[in-house]
């Protein structure tokens, strides 16, 4: 059977979302299944058997599957970091302690806090004796049985995870280099990450963090990976093509992933964030706020022109990681998201979430607290199911809840679990505010684009904090994280630092390390199967003013130009630049090349069906607003709305995989995309 169909599954902290896409036809299939948080790989099996179901077809049809994996990000969320190592020059061994002055929350907060705990506790940090430059001259020879030394000292103690950073390996990773040859000799079971391999620019502590990150997350991925390839081959005997998605925005394959584990630190959300993308450029808008709900947490991201914003000063939880990784911002306010009474007698929701088990109090798994989509429950905002029905919930297991909640408020029911909403909305609309107003972007300039099972519940509420005009709703809106996991090509990032006034730049030293980056992206692409005509790179520098502390990443398609490309980018982005100042110079700092192989798109249809005929499926109360209480409010089925339909709130529209209450006062039309385009209704 020719191999035609491609699958991809986001792993998420409650559903398990599939898409599927014969290239043949283009027809595409979206389905969901419970994730399984003790073995995620579970549900991944679980969603291919249920698609390959819906189609009809055996494993052996398969062409490729991609993947968005919350295994990293999960371990280092949740602090799940096993003994490490750290391998330095000697008299740096402080380095992570040290770190860097910035306190958390200011300095009104600098006297009560205290620092955390390291990544690596100072009795298992190791100095080696060596030395080099800052330009890669070796200014004291590598100590070989210092090196030994140390290998033994790490073996004998049973640490198998080792990070090694050494002084300007940037410029220079021949100690870095001998250090990991001698650690794999003298320790056979230890796992190695080398900075000059994982971040090879400046900034020892940074790039130190960033390789113990690498090194963490290294043993859990490669099983992870490992057991969803073995068990790949159960549909097919054959090596079934898998990609794991990056937070760049492209996938590599599972053989190389688990070479380049830091990389996909933000799998997920980078592929919902790509994914919605897609949908609104097709749909014809260019400045988009993405609003990723899940069942833990809300991911937002900026989208200018079809491409999310990239950033390289992220961080997962406490550890910062200068990654290349699409800016997104998360806040712990998803479906699964715990309501309680803080000390001092307030609402609180989030961040703590009950997850997938036990679950929310309708789930009837044992929950204790109530949560998110328990109020959603009360106030008839979603139907007493998920899933089309698959999963029936205990509505009275969610009022019990929610009243005894209510009780210990002073509320009733109905305004305790509308406070629940509120909250959780401010908490996305500050999320939301922090990747524009925070940014000098109006926020009323962009259309914001909800997805995942619970992004699109607490849409009216947003456009009313945040005066946003217009939000697009997909269809699927649970399914677009594994649809975008469809739409991203095979990616990997090169850096180098080269610290230089523009002014005095070497054209022909830049043009060699943009080959060297070039080449070191070719073979990567070579070894994922990509002949060299399908090879593209795209250069850009991280560039900055003389004497400031951090830079803006410009496009270099000429030298020449690349200054005046700065200055227009610095006044973007912070309102003025020093163009006219010959006194300000410009410095570049480090070089970079992204190394892309193309992957085919599934296609957004036009719809060819219009009439835009309305009709109500059901009817049941809605509680909207406290004081009005319950209303008989009609229930729409998305599937049955044709472009050029219009639905007039209040109102819910429902469909397999999430809903859309809309409140009174806004409009839903379908467009040619059958996207639904929420707008205030006229007055």
């Amino acid at each position: 059977m020719t191999q035609r169909i491609r699958i991809g599954i986001d792993t998420g902290g409650t559903f398990t979302d599939v898409v599927a896409v014969d290239e043949a036809t283009g027809d595409v299939v979206t389905t969901k299944t419970p994730s399984t948080p003790a073995n995620p790989a579970d549900g991944f099996l679980a969603g291919i058997e249920k698609v390959l179901g819906l189609l009809g077809d055996g494993g052996d049809a398969i062409a490729a599957v991609s993947h968005g994996t919350t295994v990293a990000t999960n371990q280092l969320l949740e602090g799940k970091v096993d003994r490490l190592g750290f391998v330095t020059n000697t008299g740096y061994e402080a380095m992570l302690e040290i770190a860097r002055q910035s306190v958390p929350d200011g300095y009104g907060n600098s006297y009560f806090w205290v620092k955390p705990d390291r990544i690596v506790p100072r009795d298992l940090v190791r100095g080696v004796e060596g030395r080099l430059d800052v330009t890669g001259a070796e200014v004291r020879p590598f100590d070989e049985e210092g090196a030994r030394a140390t290998a033994r000292w790490f073996r004998d103690r049973g640490v198998t995870t080792l990070g090694v950073c050494f002084l300007h390996a940037y410029t220079n990773p021949a100690h870095e280099e001998r250090m990991r040859t001698i650690l794999l000799e003298e320790h056979p079971d230890a796992v190695v990450s080398i900075s000059s391999e994982v971040l090879r620019e400046y900034r020892e502590y940074e790039r130190a963090m960033t390789t113990l990150v690498d090194a963490a997350v290294k043993p859990r991925l490669s099983a992870y990976v490992s057991n969803i390839t073995e068990r790949l081959r159960a549909y097919d005997d054959r090596e079934i093509p898998f990609y794991v998605m990056k937070s760049n925005g492209g996938v590599l394959s599972g053989v190389e992933v688990v070479h380049q584990p830091i990389t996909t630190v933000l799998s997920g959300p980078a592929a919902g964030a790509l994914g919605a993308a897609l949908i609104a450029k097709v749909a014809g808008f260019d400045k988009v706020l993405t609003s990723d709900g899940g069942g833990t947490s809300t991911d937002v991201s900026v989208v200018v022109d079809g491409e999310p914003t990239l950033t390289t000063e992220g961080s997962v939880g406490a550890f910062p990681s200068k990654i290349p990784m699409i800016d997104v911002v998360t806040v712990g306010a998803g479906g699964g998201s715990i309501a309680h009474v803080s000390p001092e007698g307030t609402l609180k929701v989030g961040p703590q979430s009950a997850g997938a088990d036990p679950g929310p109090l309708c789930y009837g798994k044992g929950g204790r607290d109530v949560t998110i989509t328990d109020a959603h429950v009360v106030l008839g905002r979603i139907p007493p199911h998920l899933l089309g029905g698959e999963i029936p919930l205990d509505v009275a297991a969610a009022r019990a809840g929610v009243e005894e909640l209510a009780e210990r408020l002073g509320l009733s029911p109905e305004a305790a679990a509308v406070g629940v909403l509120e909250i959780s909305a401010w908490n996305q609309a500050n999320a939301l505010r922090q990747v524009t107003v925070k940014r000098g972007l109006d926020v009323r300039d962009f259309t914001l684009t909800t997805f995942g099972g619970s992004g699109s519940l607490l849409l009216c509420r947003l456009m009313d904090v945040l005066g946003i005009p217009t939000v697009l709703v997909p269809p699927d809106p649970g399914n677009v994280s594994a649809f975008g996991l469809l739409t991203v090509d095979v990616k990997n990032d090169y850096v180098q630092t080269h610290v230089v006034l523009d002014d005095q730049l070497d054209a022909d030293e830049v043009e060699r390390i943009y080959d060297d980056l070039e080449a070191r992206a070719a073979a990567a692409l070579a070894t994922e199967g990509f002949s060299p005509e399908q090879h593209r790179f795209v250069r850009t520098a991280d560039v900055r003013y003389f004497g400031q502390a951090f830079e803006v990443r410009v496009p270099v398609d000429d030298l020449g130009s690349v200054a005046a490309t700065f200055h227009a980018e610095h006044r973007a982005l912070y309102g003025y630049d020093f163009a006219t100042d010959p006194s300000q110079q410009v410095e570049w700092v480090n070089l970079r090349v992204s190394g892309i192989g193309p992957i085919q798109r599934p296609e957004i249809r036009r719809s060819d069906v219009a009439g835009g005929a309305v009709e109500e499926r059901s009817r049941r109360g809605v509680c909207f607003e406290p004081a009005d209480g319950h209303v008989d409010t009609p229930v729409h089925w998305r599937p049955d709305l044709d472009p050029g339909a219009v639905v007039v709130g209040p109102a819910i529209i429902e469909e397999f995989g999430s809903t859309v209450p809309l409140h009174p006062g806004f409009t839903a039309r379908v467009d040619a995309f059958r996207n639904l385009i929420v707008t205030r209704s006229e007055s």
